[in-house]
């Protein structure tokens, strides 16, 4: 990763670069917006009893594994550590949708659910379907959703392979994606195609770990490419795609500290 942040932080701007309105807009009031709100402390008190948690359960792992441990066997509170996104895109995820407020959301990658329970307030009006495909990370996420009343998740357990392209077909439209599960170029270029199908022009789809391994750096590229991919946001660690047609084609590598 060391390589592509140095050539982030060469390529990245903020908004005085920045021309398009729509991309202006974003960037200054959501992506930028720092506030706080009382919801970010009950998600992250949660976060904190993760991180005491030592409860050991095994891991079942379709995707490209973990680049700290080698074993099948973990504790929650290190699962809650190194799997989790931080505070900070948590509550990106939160703006983001409290900004667009999509009404069906695919959350690809449930883990502990922390992630999950950012987007689930951020708009309790939207239909959340989140996928995990370990069963025992799965039984934990659902007690965080109950504990904080989650009422618009739909956790589907299973080889997201095999679950999310039916899930796809059982709805309309989707709004909303969060693709944080298998970081590998195919599975990656796969579940997007899967989610395509389903975009809208006015669709937000954002990826997690864009130059988190080559695989994934590869991916991010290939997807920015896409011909129905009118936006992207490089962020570094996650990238927006938006599918405006009445905007020309361009891409945009912009400071997020």
């Amino acid at each position: 990763m060391f390589k592509y942040f140095l050539s982030f932080l060469w390529a990245s701007k903020n908004e005085h670069s920045l021309h398009s309105p729509f991309v202006f807009e974003l960037y200054t009031k959501v992506i930028t917006n720092h506030s706080n709100l009382p919801i970010f402390k009950e998600i992250e008190n949660l976060r904190k009893q993760l991180l005491k948690d030592t409860k050991v359960i095994e891991i079942t792992d379709f995707g490209a594994g973990s680049k700290i441990y080698k074993t099948s066997q973990r504790q929650i509170k290190q699962i809650a550590k190194s799997a989790e996104k931080n505070p900070k895109f948590g509550r990106l995820l939160f703006r983001l949708i409290q900004w667009f407020k999509p009404t069906v959301i695919f959350d690809l990658g449930t883990s502990l659910g922390i992630t999950t329970i950012y987007e689930s307030k951020a708009y309790e009006q939207a239909k959340i379907f989140s996928f995990e495909g370990c069963p025992a990370t799965a039984a934990i996420a659902k007690e965080n959703f109950e504990a904080l009343g989650c009422e618009n998740i739909e956790l589907i357990v299973g080889n997201l392979d095999e679950t999310l392209l039916k899930t796809v077909k059982e709805v309309n439209h989707i709004d909303f994606a969060f693709f944080d599960a298998n970081h590998r170029f195919d599975p990656t270029m796969r579940y997007f195609e899967i989610c395509l199908a389903k975009a809208t022009e006015d669709s937000v789809f954002v990826f997690d770990d864009i130059h988190w391994s080559e695989e994934m750096h590869l991916a991010w590229q290939e997807i920015k490419r896409h011909p129905e991919v009118m936006i992207s946001i490089d962020l570094f660690f996650v990238g927006l795609i938006f599918f405006r047609k009445n905007q020309p084609k361009q891409h945009f590598i912009l400071r997020y500290y």
